[in-house]
């Protein structure tokens, strides 16, 4: 009993220390990109040895791999709890939905993006699959709601709403395009989401 104790007090400690150097690396990383934030430096913000630290994670980029897996944690907490919060209150849901991905949006800056296009394509495919599944998961139920309530046109099948609105984010909320439109992910998704909503609410719906 000793034993097992001890042990979950060290996985604890654990996962506290590693979810500390997550926090630090993704506050630098959104704000000013990750390649002008080196290992070196994460290690003396957080006073502790480069050692412990390439023990957490052996390079930069398992560390990138670990705040975006945060990052879509905290996206799926906020969209798991608007969309759970008022089922039967489409226009709460809505105004909700919309802050909470501006909110959550915000965060990134245009140095992330930059570095994510030149140096970590094959990350961001990673973060692609995520963001799909949560989309499908979550803006499926808020069609869906919306259909029950007569906010959601019924004539298109919600399923064929969310493939839609995948195809856009997904040919468009990227590095490259972001740079090449000059947006940040942002204001991308918000008049995606503008777009989409136009097209699939009822004249009811649009009035919330």
């Amino acid at each position: 009993m000793k034993r097992t104790h001890k042990s979950r007090t060290q996985s604890r400690k654990h996962d506290v220390k590693r979810q500390r150097i997550v926090d630090a690396a993704r506050a630098h990383f959104f704000s000013h990109g990750f390649r002008s934030v080196t290992m070196d430096d994460l290690a003396e913000e957080l006073g502790i040895s480069k050692k412990t630290l390439y023990a957490y994670f052996p390079g930069k980029f398992d560390l990138l791999e670990a705040v975006l897996a945060d990052k879509l944690r905290s996206v799926e907490e906020t969209l798991r709890e608007v969309t759970r919060a008022h089922p039967d209150d489409f226009p709460a849901t809505l105004r909700k939905l919309l802050a909470g991905t501006q909110r959550e949006l915000d965060e990134i800056k245009p140095p992330f993006v930059r570095d994510m296009r030149q140096k970590a394509p094959e990350v961001f495919k990673l973060v692609e699959r995520r963001r799909a599944a949560l989309i499908q998961r979550y803006m499926g139920k808020f069609f869906l709601d919306g259909q029950r309530l007569g906010m959601v046109r019924k004539d298109v099948p919600a399923k064929l709403i969310i493939e839609i609105l995948l195809a856009m984010v997904q040919a468009i909320i990227n590095p490259s395009k972001m740079e090449e439109l000059g947006m940040m992910p942002k204001e991308g998704y918000s008049g995606i989401l503008k777009i989409v909503l136009e097209g699939a609410l009822t004249p009811k719906g649009r009035k919330v």
